[in-house]
Parts: structure tokens; C-alpha cells; sequence
């Protein structure tokens, strides 16, 4: 869940200007091209072929040997001037690519365009945390919540303390249902085990992960959105509250503002104000980092929808146990205390003999992969990158960057070819080269181990979500629909797309195509990839193939 910009009629329009140019063949200026690279060692197993979905599409076999796959040298240069044509049009002049093509079965690669250059690969670095995190983890893994009593349970009631200690777990969410269903199915557990009344406070330890809630370099003109939520070890809603902006009874006076659920802790400063009716709405939220005063401006038009802004919770660890402590009273349970973190606590409470009463385990990473990838959940992927801390006893992001690096390099991918700032691709100071990516990609293809579970969390394009995720609605009524998964990416003046297509020829094909430093609208940068993978899409060996 990248920082996207908003549609508008001049990005369309130029994204149809750029897509007319490529298809009247207009010629770009004519860079040295750099020589194709000879073919690697083949990968140790072809990949199996992505699967069509909605509507089901025949799967091809798996990519045949290399010796049998017809090398037409005519077919790969018409291949490689059409896609020239496309990411060297003179309108793309100022910006940077890099961009890597290559067979899955024979290694060859098809198509390059600045490789090896280091660029800012937005979303496109949660390729190289989910592939970490599946080698390390496994798609088995989960985890682990755990409530205990800090005091003895007589009569029905805990004398003490309900101590919540998270290890992590992004799925306490509204995905699939409720947002409180765990929390409510607590709440059965302990009134089955007698407990009707918890004397003391609920206490969320969130001490697995460190202190450190934010990415290195995100910036701080956007840490109030949703997509730059704070990661800890307790993480309810995903850390994220709605803040709901509604018209006044009539022009001139305050807005309605409030914040969904109750229970975030942020304090509403409205400065909002009501329109006529017929004009604009003009909301924005304001917060610094480390503080609860959400301001809100702009104005709402008279008979206007209500608007809605996805905002960051600044203290998770607090919300996660005002939730619970909520959920438990209406469910039954009375509790005495209030809700706090453990952070906020001069003295922990004594857990030496505290009674486990519930232990919760979370959905597989098979599973918590999908909402990764196909939705781009920030959070998930730094939650991530802490969990792989953690597997050396450190839940830092810094310990988490030394086991991927640890990984990635173990397959062969060379030191000085990417950087490592955060795990989801917010930050700016991630860089990473095309050549890095397809190596990853290859990789995690040719081992059984991994291939299934990550395949299946890629974003089908063309696809209805959830299958579609970011890919919905590209590659409409193409071959590429239903065939193309690819991971796609977008931060200012970034945008990505990298992963797998299938060619006329049942021939699978891993790229990557990292776009930067342009000024143009994001739809335009979008127009070229999705025109460039659906020639991929097109391509044959026995001919030139078309559009």
C-alpha cells in the first residue's frame, strides 16, 4: 500500500499520447546499445507457469528444455526494438529505467536496459523481504499472542493483571470480518475458564519488537497516512483508524469531524469548515510523528458523502490494549483497571508466575503473504523484517536487514547490488537493480520449497481482487490478463512492476521494470511497462509475433 497519486484527466491523456506514439512505430533516439549478455547456466528446474484465473485459462506445461526451445534470432531483436521503442521514446528522455527480460528455462535474457543501475524500487522491495522471509520462516510459520495472569484467579476473578505479549502478528484486523472476532474469541476462552471479572488493568507487552516504530527515511509530510502506519509487536486494525468527515447543518459552520473506533487515543483539533452546497471537498489530516493531536482542515460542501482519510495510530501498543479491554466489557467480562502499554509503565507487572490463559496463533505466512503482495501492506512487510530479527534474538529492522542480506547473497546476489533501508519499499534510501530482482525471482522459481506459496501471492493482472490485488485493472482484455503475476511498485517519481508472463509459446519470462526520476503522471510510466509486458505477452519464436 505504496503513496499512489490521485487519477486525473491529464494523466490519462498522456498515458493514451505515449501508447499512440509507441504503436505508430515513432522512432526513438538511437543510444549505443548495450550487447546482449550470454545465456547463464539454466535455472536447476523450470517453473511451473502461472495459473489463469477468472475467467480459467488452459495452463500450459512447464517450459521445455533449452535445447528444444527454438532460437530465432530475428524474433528476439523484433522483441528488443519493439520494447526500445517504447522505454526510449522521446518523451521518457529524462527519466531513468532499469529493466532486465529473461527466459525462465534457458536463462537467455532477452531484453536490458540499464540492469545493473541502482534505483529506488518502491513496493518492488517486497520481493526481497517476502523471498527472506519464506527461506527463513517457512510458509508454516505464525505467530504467537499470548495473554497472561499476573495475579491468582479466586471466585471468578484475576486478582491483577491481564498482560497481553505480542510477538507481531498483523492479522487482528477487519480482513475477512470483524476487526475484534480474535478478541471476542478471547473473551469465550476465559469465561470458559471461570473468569468473569479481571481485578487489575490490561497491560499490552509489546517489548518483542524495539522502540523504533518507523522505516529509516520515511518522510514526515506523510507518517499521519494508513500506508505509514508504526510497526510493533501488538498491532490491532493494523494500526490504522478512519477519520470521518461530515457536513455541518449549515454553511460557514464547523464540520462533523470523529475518529473510528473509539478507542485510537488521538484528539481531534477541527478546523474544518461546511460549504455551500455544489463546491469541493478539501480534506486533509495533519500529525506529527510521536504525538496524538490529529488536525483536520479544509472544507465539506453541504450534501456532500461523508469523507474518509485512513490515518496512522501513534501509539499501537495502547490501541491494541484499549480494544481488548473494550471488547472483553461488552463481551461480559468487567475489568477493573484501565488499558496501558507496558512502555508507558514505570514498573512491569511480576509475570514470573503469571497463568498462560490464552495463547493465539495467527494465520501462516502462506496466507499473511497474500495481503502482503497483493494488497502492498507496508505494515506487513516490516512486521517482517523484525520477525527475521528476532531469529537472532534482536527484533530491529537492523538485525532483520543482516538475515536478508544473509539470504539473498547466499544465492548469489552480489553485495553491491542492492540496499537495504526498510522491508515494504516506502523508504528512499532503498536502491536495488533490475539484474537483483530477476535473480531473486529466478531463484525463488526453481526451488519447490518456495515457489507455490509466493506464486500465489503475486497480483494476478486483469484479475477481480482479491486474486487481481494492484493489478485489477491492468492488462484488461489482453493476453496478459490472467497470465501476468507481478509485483507493482509506487512512490514519487518511482514506479515498479516485476515478476512472470507467459508467452504465445507457453515460455515463461521473469522481468523486472524499475522507472525513475520522471516527471510525467505515474498512469504514463504505467502505460509503458503494461504495453511492454503485454509484448511479452505476444511474443513467439517462430515469428515476430504482434500486438
Amino acid at each position: 500500500m505504496m503513496r499512489r497519486s490521485p487519477p486525473c484527466a491529464a494523466a490519462r491523456l498522456l498515458a493514451a499520447w505515449l501508447l499512440a506514439l509507441v504503436i505508430a512505430g515513432c522512432a526513438p533516439k538511437a543510444p549505443p546499445r548495450v550487447p546482449a549478455l550470454p545465456p547463464p547456466a539454466p535455472a536447476p528446474a523450470p517453473v511451473a507457469p502461472p495459473v489463469a484465473h477468472t475467467p480459467p485459462a488452459p495452463v500450459p506445461p512447464a517450459a521445455p528444455p533449452a535445447a528444444t526451445v527454438p532460437a530465432t534470432t530475428e524474433a528476439v531483436e523484433h522483441l528488443r526494438a519493439e520494447l526500445d521503442r517504447i522505454f526510449l521514446a522521446p518523451a521518457l528522455d529524462r527519466m531513468l529505467w532499469s529493466i532486465q527480460v529473461q527466459s525462465l528455462a534457458t536463462g537467455e535474457v532477452l531484453y536490458r536496459l540499464n540492469p545493473l543501475k541502482l534505483v529506488m524500487p518502491a513496493s518492488n522491495m517486497k520481493i526481497v523481504t517476502l523471498a527472506a522471509a519464506a527461506e527463513r520462516l517457512g510458509w508454516d510459520f505464525t505467530y504467537e499472542t499470548k495473554l497472561l495472569a499476573s495475579g491468582p484467579i479466586e471466585g471468578g476473578v484475576l486478582r491483577g493483571d491481564l498482560v497481553v505479549v505480542g510477538s507481531g502478528d498483523p492479522t487482528v484486523n477487519a480482513r475477512g470480518g470483524s476487526a475484534t472476532a480474535v478478541f471476542e474469541s478471547w473473551a469465550v476462552t476465559l469465561r470458559e475458564a471461570g473468569i468473569t471479572a479481571i481485578e487489575g488493568r490490561i497491560i499490552a507487552d509489546d517489548h518483542a519488537f524495539s522502540d523504533e516504530t518507523l522505516g529509516a527515511g520515511w518522510a514526515w509530510d506523510y507518517l499521519v497516512y494508513g500506508y505509514a502506519a508504526p510497526v510493533t509487536a501488538l498491532q490491532y486494525r493494523e494500526n490504522i483508524a478512519e477519520v470521518v468527515v461530515r457536513p455541518g447543518s449549515a454553511a460557514g459552520l464547523p464540520a462533523v469531524v470523529f475518529v473510528r473506533p473509539d478507542e485510537t487515543g488521538l484528539a481531534i483539533e477541527n478546523h474544518a469548515v461546511t460549504l455551500l452546497a455544489g463546491g469541493t471537498t478539501t480534506v486533509e489530516v495533519h500529525r506529527m510523528a510521536g504525538s496524538d493531536r490529529l488536525q483536520v482542515t479544509g472544507a465539506i460542501p453541504l450534501g456532500a458523502a461523508e469523507a474518509v482519510r485512513s490515518v496512522a495510530v501513534d501509539n499501537p501498543a495502547r490501541f491494541f490494549a484499549r480494544a481488548l479491554r473494550s471488547t472483553l466489557m461488552t463481551s461480559g467480562i468487567s475489568v477493573g483497571g484501565q488499558a496501558i502499554a507496558i512502555r508507558n509503565l514505570a514498573t512491569a507487572p511480576d509475570l514470573t508466575r503469571g497463568a498462560l490463559l490464552v495463547s493465539h496463533r495467527s494465520a501462516p505466512l502462506s496466507e499473511i503473504a497474500k495481503v502482503l503482495m497483493k494488497v502492498s501492506q507496508n505494515l506487513y512487510a516490516e512486521t517482517l523484517v523484525k520477525t527475521l530479527g528476532l531469529q537472532t534474538g534482536a527484533g530491529t529492522t537492523e538485525a532483520g536487514q543482516k538475515v536478508v542480506q544473509e539470504v539473498i547473497e547466499g544465492w548469489g546476489v552480489a553485495p553491491g547490488s542492492y540496499v537495504l533501508a526498510d522491508g515494504s519499499g516506502l523508504s528512499r534510501y532503498n536502491f536495488v537493480c533490475a539484474e537483483t530482482i530477476v535473480q531473486i525471482l529466478r531463484h525463488v522459481s526453481a526451488d519447490a520449497r518456495l515457489r507455490g506459496p509466493y506464486l500465489d501471492a503475486l497480483p494476478v493482472g486483469g484479475q477481480a481482487a482479491p486474486e487481481g490485488g494492484t493489478l485489477s485493472r491492468r492488462f484488461r482484455g489482453t493476453r496478459a490478463a490472467g497470465n501476468v503475476r507481478a509485483k507493482t511498485g509506487s512512490i514519487a517519481n518511482a514506479r515498479a512492476l516485476s515478476g512472470f508472463v507467459q508467452t504465445v509459446d507457453g515460455e515463461t519470462l521473469v522481468f523486472s521494470i524499475i522507472g525513475n526520476n520522471f516527471t510525467q503522471p505515474q498512469a504514463a510510466i504505467d502505460a509503458a511497462a503494461d504495453l511492454a509486458v503485454e509484448r511479452l505477452a505476444n511474443f513467439t519464436r517462430n515469428g515476430v509475433g504482434s500486438n
